[in-house]
C-alpha cells in the first residue's frame, strides 16, 4: 500500500509546485507531468490487486476521534481505480493545449486538478468512515473551484453553488449514514461494520441514505440537477475527468456500503431498478431535447448511470431470489459499464471541447460541416457515439450485453417478481438505446455533417497533437476494450466477488440446473460472434472505402449540382436543425420535458423570416429544489437578522449553545 499511497502523493506534491509556480506557463505542464508519474506509480499496486496479489493493509496512528488512517485495495477498489489511472493523465495532457490561450494563471487550476485525481485514489483505498469523509469533502471542494474556473461569468458562479449545494445535501446524507452505522458496529471502520448485525428496519434505513448520498453524487434522478449545470461550466479535460470517472465514486460508495449491510431484501433491488428506468429513460429524453453539446452530453452521463443501477439491481436481485447467474452477469454488466463510460464519455467530452476550442461555440444548432476541416475529432466523436449508443464491436456494447443477458436469465427463474423486474430491466435498456442512437445522429450529423450553419464552423481547424492523442488513446480503448471482451469480463471478476462477498467458482449449480461456467462461456461465445461479424463488417467497409479511394480515375472530371427538390438558392438553413430532427421523439416524452416553443410562423405569400426555437429547463430544478429553496428561504429569513457582523454577540450565540449542551449531557447521565 506505501507504494499506491506514494502515487497518490506524487500529483499533489508537483501540483502545490505547479501552484507555487502559478504565473508560469510550464505550470499546467508540471502538474501533468505529476499526474502522469503518480497514475504510473499507483498503477503497479492496482494491477496486482487484481491478479489476485492484494497488498495489505497499512494503518497509520491518527487521533481523531473515531478516525483511523487505514488503507487498503481490494478487487472492487483496484476496478474503480482504472478509470481514473487512465483518463486523468490523458486528460490533464489535453488541458495543458486547451488551457493554453487562457491569460489567467493556470497554476491553481493545475493544482485543483491534481488534488481531484488524488483525493479519487485515496478515496476507494480509505477503510474508515471518517477517513472516507474526509477525502470526499476534499474531492468535492477540489472539483468546485475546477468548475468556477471561469469565475467572470456568472452562469458559471450559479452552476458553482449549484453543485457545492448538491454536494453537502449528500454529504449529509453519509454523515447520517455513517455516524448511524459507526453507532450499531462501535466502530467506523469498514472491516468491523461488515461483521455487524443489523435488523431489517435499521438495513434499510442505511440503505436509503446511501442511495441519496452517494446517488446525488452519481447523478440518480431527481438528485442530478448539478450535472447539466456544471459539466457545460467546467473546462472540458476536467468535464471528461468529472463526468468520466469522479461520479463513478458514487456507485462505488454505493457498492461498498452493499458489502457492509448483508443480504439484501427484495425491496431494494425494486428501488435500483426503478431509479435505473427513470435515470435511463428520462436522461436520454433530456438529451435529446438540448441545444449546448455539453449540456447534452451532462444528460447522457445521467442516463448511463441508469443502466449502471440498472446492473447492479440485477445483481441484488439475483442475491435475493438466490440466482447466481443473474447476479453475477448483473454485477459483471453494472461495474464494467463504469469502466466503458468513463472511457467513451471522456472521449466525447473531449471532442465537444476541441469544437468549442476551434470554433468558440457549443450550440450544435450554429455548427455543421466540422467533418472537413476537423477529421481526426470527427472520426473519435463517431467512434464513441457508437460505443455510447451500445453497437458492437466497441465497448459499450459489451457491458450492455452482459445486462441484457442478465434478464434474459431473470426471464428463466421461477420466481415472479425476479421475471417482472427483468422484463422491465431488458425492455427498458433497449428504449435507452434506441433514444441514445437517435441522439447521437442527431450530435454527429449537425455538428460535423451537411454545411457549416455559422461563421463559427466556417472557420474551424483541427486542434493541435496535445489534445489529439488523448482522443485517440480513448478511441482506441472504446474499440480495444471490444474486441478484447473476454478479457475485460476476466478483469471484472475480482470486483463482483467483493460485491457478492463469496468467491466466484468455476462451477456453480442454479435453481433451474444451468452452472454459471456454462452460461459464462456461452455469453462470452455469443459475444465474441457478434464481435466478430461486426468486425468484418468494419473491415470490408474500410476495404471498400480505400478500394474506390485509389481507383484510376479518368482523365476528365465534371461537376454538376443536385437536384435541389425545387429551391433554386438553397442555403445552409435549409438543413435540418437540432430541434427540428429530435422533435417527434421529445413530443413523446413532452409530459416529462415541459418543452418550451417559441415560434413565429411566415406570413404572406413572400413572407421575410419565420423562427422557431425550444428551450427545455430541467424540471427536477424547475419543479421540485427552486420551489422547495424558495420556501427554505420564506421560512429561513428572520434568521439573517441574527448575521449583522457584531462579533461579541456571535460568540454570546455560541456560549449560549455550549450552555445547552451542558444541559442536555448533563440531563442525559
Amino acid at each position: 500500500m506505501e507504494v499506491f499511497i506514494l502515487g497518490c502523493l506524487v500529483p499533489l506534491g508537483l501540483g502545490v509546485f505547479a501552484l507555487l509556480i502559478r504565473r508560469s506557463k510550464a505550470a499546467p505542464w508540471i502538474a501533468a507531468i505529476g499526474v502522469w508519474l503518480g497514475c504510473g506509480v499507483a498503477a503497479v499496486p492496482v494491477i496486482q490487486a487484481l491478479a489476485g496479489n492484494v497488498p495489505p493493509s497499512l494503518q497509520i496512528a491518527w487521533n481523531m476521534p473515531g478516525g483511523s488512517l487505514t488503507f487498503g485495495l481490494d478487487g472492487l477498489s483496484a476496478f474503480f481505480c482504472l478509470p481514473i489511472l487512465l483518463v486523468s493523465p490523458l486528460a490533464a495532457l489535453y488541458g495543458c493545449q486547451y488551457l493554453a490561450h487562457e491569460k489567467k494563471p493556470l497554476g491553481m487550476v493545475s493544482f485543483f486538478y491534481n488534488a481531484l485525481t488524488a483525493s479519487m485514489l485515496l478515496l476507494l483505498a480509505a477503510r474508515n468512515g471518517l477517513l472516507f469523509l474526509v477525502i470526499w469533502e476534499v474531492m468535492a471542494i477540489s472539483s468546485f473551484f475546477l468548475v468556477i474556473f471561469d469565475d467572470e461569468h456568472a452562469h458559471v458562479r450559479q452552476a458553482g453553488w449549484t453543485y457545492l449545494v448538491a454536494s453537502h445535501i449528500g454529504t449529509g446524507a453519509l454523515l447520517v449514514l455513517f455516524a448511524l452505522f459507526g453507532k450499531q458496529a462501535g466502530s467506523l471502520d469498514f472491516d468491523l461494520m461488515a461483521k455487524t448485525a443489523l435488523s431489517p428496519t435499521m438495513a434499510g434505513i442505511l440503505f436509503v441514505l446511501a442511495v441519496i448520498g452517494f446517488g446525488t453524487k452519481a447523478g440518480f434522478i431527481p438528485l442530478h440537477v448539478w450535472l447539466p449545470e456544471a459539466h457545460p461550466a467546467a473546462p472540458s479535460h476536467v468535464s471528461a475527468l468529472m463526468s468520466g470517472v469522479m461520479i463513478k465514486t458514487g456507485i462505488y460508495g454505493l457498492l461498498r456500503i452493499l458489502t457492509m449491510l448483508g443480504h439484501p431484501p427484495a425491496a431494494w433491488e425494486v428501488q435500483l431498478v426503478i431509479i435505473g428506468l427513470v435515470s435511463g429513460i428520462l436522461g436520454v429524453a433530456f438529451a435529446l431535447a438540448q441545444h449546448d453539446l455539453k449540456r447534452l452530453l451532462a444528460y447522457h452521463s445521467v442516463e448511463n448511470i441508469g443502466i449502471i443501477a440498472l446492473g447492479i439491481g440485477a445483481g441484488l436481485l439475483g442475491l435475493a431470489w438466490d440466482q447466481p447467474v443473474l447476479t453475477v452477469l448483473g454485477f459483471g454488466g453494472g461495474i464494467l459499464h463504469v469502466l466503458n463510460h468513463a472511457v467513451f464519455k471522456s472521449l466525447l467530452f473531449l471532442g465537444a471541447g476541441a469544437v468549442a476550442h476551434s470554433t468558440g461555440t457549443r450550440d450544435i444548432d450554429h455548427l455543421g460541416g466540422l467533418i472537413k476541416s476537423m477529421r481526426w475529432t470527427a472520426v473519435t466523436f463517431v467512434i464513441a457515439s457508437a460505443a455510447i449508443s451500445g453497437l458492437p464491436p466497441f465497448n459499450g456494447f459489451i457491458s450492455e450485453f452482459l445486462i441484457y443477458l442478465a434478464g434474459f436469465s431473470g426471464v428463466r427463474a421461477n420466481a415472479p417478481g425476479t421475471v417482472i423486474l427483468a422484463i422491465a430491466i431488458g425492455g427498458g435498456l433497449a428504449l435507452i438505446g434506441g433514444l441514445a442512437a437517435a441522439c447521437f445522429v442527431k450530435a454527429f450529423g449537425v455538428v460535423f455533417l451537411g454545411e457549416p450553419r455559422s461563421s463559427h464552423a466556417t472557420g474551424a481547424e483541427e486542434v493541435g497533437a496535445a489534445m489529439r492523442w488523448p482522443m485517440a488513446v480513448l478511441a482506441a480503448a472504446c474499440l480495444g476494450i471490444g474486441l478484447l471482451a473476454p478479457a475485460a469480463m476476466k478483469i471484472v471478476l475480482p470486483a463482483v466477488q467483493v460485491v457478492r462477498s463469496v468467491p466466484v467458482r468455476a462451477y456453480e449449480e442454479t435453481p433451474y440446473g444451468v452452472t454459471t461456467n456454462a452460461l459464462a462461456t456461452t455469453a462470452t461465445a455469443s459475444l465474441m460472434g457478434v464481435v466478430h461479424i461486426s468486425t468484418a463488417l468494419l473491415l470490408l467497409g474500410a476495404g471498400l472505402y480505400l478500394v474506390r479511394r485509389y481507383l484510376p480515375r479518368g482523365s476528365e472530371e465534371t461537376a454538376t449540382g443536385t437536384w435541389d427538390c425545387g429551391y433554386a438558392r438553397p442555403t445552409a438553413r435549409m438543413q435540418y436543425t437540432a430541434s427540428s430532427f429530435a422533435q417527434p421523439l421529445t413530443d413523446l416524452f413532452r409530459i416529462f420535458l415541459g418543452t418550451r416553443k417559441h415560434s413565429a410562423d411566415p406570413e404572406g405569400f413572400f413572407p421575410a423570416r419565420a423562427t422557431f426555437e425550444t428551450q427545455t429547463p430541467d424540471a427536477a430544478r424547475e419543479h421540485l429544489f427552486a420551489p422547495l429553496f424558495r420556501l427554505i428561504d420564506r421560512v429561513l429569513s428572520p434568521v439573517r437578522r441574527m448575521q449583522h457582523g457584531r462579533i461579541h454577540e456571535y460568540l454570546l450565540y455560541i456560549a449560549i449553545v455550549l450552555v445547552l449542551l451542558l444541559i442536555w449531557k448533563a440531563g442525559s447521565r
